[in-house]
């Protein structure tokens, strides 16, 4: 049986301005982010570095993470991706050699 992954992940700009969200294509969303392939909050404020992110077994968790997240206030979603990457450096450096959203 083939199990799907799913995650809750946050990305930034260099200013520190956040995006939260939940996908079942990690690899994909972030090259979207990256390309400002979707208008909206993200593109605007050019959050298209991944700060964080985490990984569950059902999409039901991985919204409910999201949301949690969400009602968070910025104090402890900073402190929450500080905990793992201090630098805040892109989590995702290195991983597009081709683009991700074409299937072969």
């Amino acid at each position: 049986m083939d199990e799907r992954v799913y995650f809750t992940y946050i990305v930034a700009s260099r200013s520190h301005t956040l995006y939260i969200g939940m996908t079942g294509d990690l690899l994909k969303r972030v090259f979207e982010h990256k390309r400002k392939i979707h208008e909206g909050f993200s593109a605007t404020y050019n959050c298209n570095r991944l700060v964080w992110f985490e990984r569950f077994t059902g999409p039901g968790s991985a919204i409910a993470r999201e949301k949690q997240l969400k009602g968070w206030i910025r104090a402890k979603k900073i402190a929450l991706i500080e905990k793992t990457n201090p630098a805040w450096s892109d989590l995702s450096d290195g991983w597009y050699a081709i683009d991700p959203t074409v299937r072969g």
